[in-house]
């Protein structure tokens, strides 16, 4: 029989097998690659939504018409606030939304000194043409995907909108924030 030549030597500890669940600096970003990585998709989902739209109005126009869509009418300083730019940039954009004939500007019924904002029937149709595209596209990616997949999917998106202070889905009916634009700002800023 063959002695061990160092009976006093302890074993060398093996390392415990990783814990499951969130690991610190590689699990985030680990999760924030896979994030981007989606992001980059849908980004190209949305350019494809808005290129059938291009040649009547920009992006940042865009983002005003679906602002008006969400909320209806409204005052200009409100509309700046939700889009993040001071009122004169927002009045710019208006104006070339008015001489397409997409939004119009109307005085307050109940205060004849405010002007309030509208889209008009040709506007709100370019932006649920582009949403109905968008809607279509996303559809097709999602029904790729098996169902343990998709349930999975709603899982973490659902925790990661809350987690960055989004409002939940609504229902099929309605799409408050077309494209995903929404009106965090002012929803945070206490207004």
């Amino acid at each position: 029989m063959v002695e061990d030549p160092q009976p006093h030597r302890q074993p060398r500890p093996q390392p415990e097998p990783p814990a499951r669940g969130p690991q610190g600096p590689a699990d985030v970003d680990a999760v924030t690659h896979a994030v981007l990585t989606a992001s980059r998709l849908l980004v190209k989902v949305s350019a494809r939504s808005l290129a059938a739209v291009a040649e009547r109005v920009t992006l940042p126009q865009f983002r005003l018409l679906a602002v008006l869509a969400a909320h209806g009418d409204a005052k200009l300083v409100d509309i700046a606030e939700r889009l993040g730019v001071n009122p004169s940039t927002a009045m710019r954009m208006l104006d070339r939304l008015i001489v397409a004939g997409l939004a119009t500007r109307q005085s307050n019924p109940c205060n004849r000194r405010e002007t309030m904002l509208r889209l008009t029937p040709e506007g709100r149709t370019l932006v649920d043409r582009v949403t109905a595209v968008r809607h279509r596209e996303i559809s097709a990616i999602v029904e790729r995907l098996t169902p343990e997949q998709r349930t999975a999917l709603v899982g973490a998106l659902t925790a990661f909108t809350e987690a960055g202070g989004e409002p939940g889905v609504p229902g099929e009916d309605t799409e408050p924030y077309p494209l995903g634009w929404s009106d965090t700002t002012v929803r945070h800023s206490g207004g």
